[in-house]
């Protein structure tokens, strides 16, 4: 009697480039943590022409379920049929699930963001006052939803195109958002319960994000979603003016926990161990940027 093949869970993280993605340190980390066996995750450099057909024959290549990153989100978003409530409403996938229906597109980018600042500053809620983003691409569109759903009272874009910032507001369904311009960022800081980056200014390789937080509150939590290097410059400045902190790491990482839970059956955890991998993966050590 021959013995059966043992049948591979496959995932994959999906984008163009891909070398750069720390999806599958993040993922094969908790598959071999949590004992799942004959499961693996990967790397799919797709090229924006081959999208659609890589998505169509997805199952019949063996996998369960995918990540999405650049430049493919919006893209994999039309190719599904199926998507969760997040997903519809940012017309954007970061996570693919395979179900009894069929492929599932979902976004997790909101979810990543919330879980970082309720686990690095547990004190904190979105509830107690305004929330500042700086910048109206893609992810302060994911991070404006997650705002919004959390309890946020007020969104106060920041963003050098008004009617860019007004069509997030406009797609979005916000009740309680207003535009501002970086010259008046000052007016957009008046009892701010949070500042977060939300654009690539302060990344390495980019000019510096160079604003004075002076009219911040001292109740303010600030948090960046770069994080290379892991302390960037407005971190940095709210940190000398003694404001809480939280770095962009922890969202890649909780971002990550439903889709892993989704494809496996088990939850993991964000951990101090997985921090430390990641971070060794950047050269970086912690409490040096």
């Amino acid at each position: 009697m021959k013995d059966k093949i043992p049948v591979i869970a496959k995932v994959c993280v999906m984008g163009w480039p891909i070398a750069h993605s720390r999806s599958p340190l993040i993922h094969n980390f908790w598959i071999r943590q949590l004992g799942i066996k004959n499961a693996i995750y990967e790397r799919l450099a797709v090229p924006p022409e081959e999208l659609q057909e890589t998505v169509k024959s997805l199952v019949d290549w063996g996998f369960i379920g995918a990540n999405v990153t650049v430049p493919h989100k919006e893209a994999v978003f039309a190719c599904l049929m199926r998507h969760d409530a997040i997903a519809r409403r940012l017309k954007a996938v970061n996570t693919i699930v395979l179900t009894e229906a069929g492929l599932e597109g979902r976004n997790t980018d909101g979810y990543g963001f919330m879980a970082n600042l309720f686990h690095a500053a547990p004190n904190w809620k979105a509830n107690r006052g305004p929330a500042v983003m700086l910048g109206a691409g893609g992810a302060a569109r994911a991070i404006a939803t997650a705002l919004d759903d959390a309890g946020a009272p007020e969104i106060r874009i920041v963003n050098r195109t008004h009617s860019r910032a007004e069509t997030l507001i406009r797609d979005l369904g916000l009740k309680n958002a207003a535009v501002f311009s970086w010259e008046q960022i000052d007016r957009a800081f008046v009892n701010a319960n949070l500042l977060v980056n939300t654009t690539t200014l302060g990344m390495k390789g980019e000019r510096d994000l160079e604003i004075d937080l002076t009219p911040l509150p001292a109740t303010a939590l600030v948090t960046d979603i770069v994080y290379t290097p892991l302390e960037t410059g407005l971190l940095r400045a709210a940190r000398l003016r003694g404001l809480t902190t939280v770095d962009g790491l922890g969202m890649l990482l909780h971002q990550a926990v439903p889709g892993f839970e989704a494809w496996f059956g088990k939850r993991p955890q964000v951990s101090a161990e997985l921090r430390a991998l990641v971070l060794a993966d950047m050269g970086i050590t912690e409490g040096k940027s």
